[in-house]
Order: structure tokens, then sequence, then C-alpha cells
């Protein structure tokens, strides 16, 4: 049933999505916003030789926070918008979204781990602790599309209200670019009252980042910097925690798993200036790779 909907959803979504949403879109994705992130950067500067400015904001707990009521309505109008174009009825589709968004998987559901893996986990990022009406299961096919759709208007408004010109966003991160860094505060503050206005969305406090563009920032995992992009500390984190369990690998399926994550990796990595990185993990993938075949 969720293929059913997003099939139907997705290509009207499309028609009135900006072109920088970045996430859960064909053709697009992780790699796609780092590039487009980077070009703008590039844009805004005049190929790096003028002086210009970054904010990037994030949402506190986005999924968590999503009114389904809010949704619905979102939902509603693109159907009656396309009314003439669907597959079926209106009527029966609007039926099949609305029990999908007010499904609420924490009823009757079962738990596959111990409880207490769960005592450290914000109530942010959990839809037991999360307002009533409010909420969507991240793992839901139509819970990404949701997502994109639920601040479509939001991303209008900064293109043509706020009228700034260089945006993005992949779900709940978004940055904007101007060269007056007065123009991005002010922006700031209509954008915190327009989300908690509109959306019922909280800017997370502690992750406001405004900073002149020649010192970069993080994007997607990526650290982008003029003429340069870095992988994070996070992917690094990953990279080898990955080469550590190839070490401790005792037999050959999961040591063929772990080869095929490092290979990912290293794929990953030639997207971006990390030369000297790829160097240093290939040859602790080689020593990795030997040294398992002896555990």
């Amino acid at each position: 049933m969720h293929h059913f909907i997003y099939n139907i959803l997705s290509p009207l979504a499309e028609k009135v999505f900006l072109y920088d949403v970045y996430s859960c879109r064909k053709g697009k994705g992780t790699l796609f916003g780092v590039k487009r992130a980077y070009s703008k950067m590039q844009a805004v500067t005049s190929n790096f030789k003028d002086n210009a400015y970054v904010m990037k904001l994030d949402i506190a707990g986005y999924f968590m926070s999503i009114n389904k009521s809010i949704l619905y309505s979102k939902v509603e109008k693109l159907i009656d918008y396309n009314e003439l174009h669907l597959p079926i009825q209106s009527n029966l589709l609007k039926y099949l979204v609305k029990e999908n968004i007010f499904h609420d998987p924490t009823n009757n559901c079962r738990f596959q781990s111990n409880k207490k893996l769960w005592r450290g986990l914000p109530t942010s990022k959990s839809l037991f602790t999360a307002q009533p009406d409010c909420g969507l299961p991240i793992g839901n096919l139509t819970s990404q599309l949701y997502g994109n759709l639920y601040l479509n208007d939001f991303d209008h408004y900064v293109k043509k209200e706020l009228k700034i010109k260089y945006y993005g966003r992949y779900v709940d991160d978004f940055y904007l670019m101007h060269t007056q860094k007065e123009i991005l505060i002010e922006a700031k503050n209509n954008i915190k009252n327009r989300l908690q206005l509109n959306e019922q969305l909280t800017v997370h406090p502690n992750k406001i980042y405004l900073q002149n563009v020649a010192k970069g920032f993080s994007f997607l995992g990526i650290y982008i910097l003029p003429h340069r992009r870095y992988v994070g500390s996070r992917i690094k984190q990953g990279l080898y925690q990955t080469l550590s369990a190839l070490v401790e690998a005792e037999n050959n399926e999961k040591r063929t798993t772990l080869i095929e994550k490092h290979t990912s990796y290293r794929g990953f990595l030639k997207h971006h200036n990390c030369n000297r990185l790829e160097k240093t993990t290939a040859l602790l993938f080689d020593y990795a790779k030997i040294k398992s075949l002896y555990n």
C-alpha cells in the first residue's frame, strides 16, 4: 500500500518541489546535494573571488515533530489540484493517505531487542515520546515523500519571499548563501518564526552555523571548502570501524560483507579530495584482509 500511494503522489509532488531538495528523489541524493552546495558556493563568490557567507540550519527532531493534521492538509491540497489526472478516485486516495498518515505504529508493537537499549535514545528521536498526532516512522517509504512535501511551502517561501537565491535542503538539513551577512541573520529570524507558526517546527538552537564561505561548512557528512571537499569525522570513523571488524572477522560470509562495505566507502572517497585517506585505508585494508584469514 505504501508503494501504491507513493507511486501516485511522487510524480505529482515532483512538479512542485524545488530543484534543490535532494533527499529520496530520483537522480539526486547525498552526493548530488554536496556537489550542488559546492557549485552554489562557487557561484555566490564568483568562482571564489568575492566575499560571501553561508548559514546552515537544522530542525529539531524533524520526523517526530511533523504534525499529522498539517501534513494531511498539504497532501489533500496536492490531490485536489491534480484530481482530474489521478488514476483512482480522489476520495479513495485521500482515505488511503489518511489511514497511512494517522496510523500509530507504537500501538501493539513488538520489540525485537532489549528495551534497555532504548534508554539513551533522545526523546526527540522516538515515536514513543512524540506529541499527540505528531511523528512519522522514518523507515516508511511514504514518510520520505511526506518529509519533503511537509517543507515544500517553506522552500518556496525562502526562495520567493526571502529572496535567497542560493538555497538547498536535504530532509531537515538546509543551507542559505548570500554576499551580505546581515541578510542571512534577518532570514534566520524570519525562518524560525515561519516554521514555528506554519509547520509547528523548531530550529535546533545548537545547530545554527553562520560563517564566511572561505572557511567552509559541513553538509551531508562532507566538509565543503573552496576548491576542495573532505569527508567528515563520522564517515572516517565508520570506515575505520569496518576495517577493525574485518580484522576480527571469523567466517567468510561476514568477511565478504565487510569487504563489500569497505569497497563502498572507497568508491565514496573517490568523489572527494581524499587521496591521503584513500592510500592509508588501502594499506590498512590489505592488512585487515590478510589478518582476518588467519582468525
